[in-house]
C-alpha cells in the first residue's frame, strides 16, 4: 500500500511539473524574428468567410497567437492577431480561447469566450491545463476539456474535466460528470466515469462526447437540456460531428503501442459503418470539419487535412500550426 501511495504521489508530481512546463513553454516566444512570414497589427474577424483560423506555432514573437490564412490558399502569408491561446476554436461569430496560466500551481486555465472581433465576452478561471475546445454550430455554446489532477479514482493522479458555457443564458456547467448516464437503457454508475471531447449538433440540444470507464471508451449521445447521456458505441475518442450532422470523425484505438495508438476514422451514425481515413499516422487531436468532405487536425507541428470518405491522401495545409477552425 505504501509503495502504491508513493507511486501515485510521484505521478502527481510529474503531472504538475509537466503542466507548469507546458504553460511556460506555450508562451516561450523564442527568437525575436518569426520563423515564417507573418503580417501583424491588422484586425482579425472570426466571422470572415473563406478563412482557416489556427494557432500559430512558428517560433518567434507571435508564437501561440491566433493566425489566419485564406482557406483555398493556406500557403500564403499568415495574418496574426494579438490573442494568445493554447487551444482555439470558432464558429458562427463566437470564438473560444483556452490559455494556461504560466507558472501557476496547481495548474489553472483561463477559458475565454470572445465575439467575432475577438472582444472578450466572458473569462472563466478553472483548474487544469488545456486539452480540447469547441464552439457549437450556432455560436451559442462554448465547451472545453481540461486535464486535471487530484480525482480520487484516478490511480495516475489526473483525469479530464469537460464543461459548457451557454452564451444566451449565461449558464456555466463546470463539469458534465453529473449527467445521468445510460448503458443498454439502464442507469450506469461508476466512480471512474470521465468525459472529454464534446461536439454539439446544429440544434444546440444534442451533443456527443467520449466517456471513459473501466478501462474502455464509449461514444455517448446526450441531451443538453435534460443532461442525460447514453452510450452508443465502444472505442470512440474525441468525436467531431460533421456539418450535416450525419457522421462523427474520431480517434479509434488500434494498437497497444503507446507511441502510435490511434487512427482517424469516421462513423456513419445511421448505419454504424466505420471508415478508416487515409491518414495512417497516429493522431492525438479532436478533428475539425472544414466542410462535409474534409477533416483537419494537428500533427507533427503542422495542420493536415484528409478526405472524410477514406479516399485520397493526407496533405499538409499549414506548417507550424495547431487548433484549426474553418469558416
Amino acid at each position: 500500500m505504501r509503495a502504491r501511495i508513493l507511486g501515485v504521489v510521484a505521478a502527481v508530481v510529474v503531472l504538475i511539473a509537466a503542466a507548469v512546463g507546458y504553460g511556460l513553454y506555450s508562451r516561450d516566444r523564442g527568437p525575436e524574428v518569426n520563423a515564417v512570414a507573418v503580417v501583424t497589427g491588422q484586425p482579425v474577424s472570426v466571422q470572415a468567410k473563406g478563412q482557416l483560423l489556427f494557432r500559430n506555432t512558428a517560433e518567434g514573437p507571435d508564437f501561440g497567437h491566433l493566425a489566419t490564412v485564406p482557406a483555398d490558399r493556406p500557403g500564403e502569408t499568415r495574418k496574426v492577431s494579438g490573442l494568445s491561446c493554447d487551444r482555439f476554436a470558432a464558429s458562427a461569430g463566437t470564438a473560444l480561447c483556452l490559455a494556461a496560466q504560466p507558472g501557476v500551481l496547481p495548474p489553472m486555465t483561463d477559458v475565454i469566450v470572445l465575439d467575432k472581433d475577438l472582444t472578450e465576452i466572458r473569462r472563466i478561471e478553472l483548474p487544469g491545463t488545456p486539452s480540447r475546445g469547441r464552439v457549437s454550430p450556432d455560436g451559442k455554446l462554448a465547451y472545453w476539456t481540461l486535464f486535471v489532477n487530484g480525482d480520487s479514482y484516478a490511480e495516475t493522479g489526473f483525469s479530464t474535466r469537460a464543461g459548457i458555457f451557454n452564451l444566451s443564458t449565461g449558464k456555466l456547467t463546470k463539469s458534465i460528470e453529473e449527467m445521468t448516464l445510460l448503458l443498454d437503457g439502464k442507469p450506469y454508475y461508476s466512480s471512474d466515469v470521465n468525459y472529454w471531447g464534446i461536439t454539439f449538433a446544429a440544434d444546440g440540444k444534442k451533443f456527443y462526447a467520449t466517456v471513459g470507464t473501466k478501462g474502455k471508451t464509449y461514444l455517448v449521445e446526450a441531451d443538453y437540456e435534460k443532461l442525460v447521456a447514453r452510450m452508443i458505441r465502444e472505442n470512440v475518442e474525441c468525436p467531431s460531428l460533421s456539418p450535416d450532422g450525419k457522421r462523427v470523425a474520431f480517434k479509434k484505438r488500434v494498437s497497444a503501442d503507446v507511441a502510435a495508438p490511434w487512427r482517424l476514422a469516421v462513423l456513419d451514425l445511421a448505419s454504424g459503418r466505420e471508415t478508416m481515413l487515409a491518414e495512417t499516422r497516429s493522431v492525438d487531436d479532436q478533428a475539425a470539419w472544414l466542410d462535409d468532405r474534409t477533416v483537419a487536425y494537428g500533427l507533427e507541428s503542422g495542420i493536415w487535412a484528409v478526405p472524410a470518405d477514406g479516399s485520397g491522401t493526407a496533405r499538409e495545409l499549414v506548417q507550424r500550426g495547431s487548433s484549426p477552425a474553418g469558416v
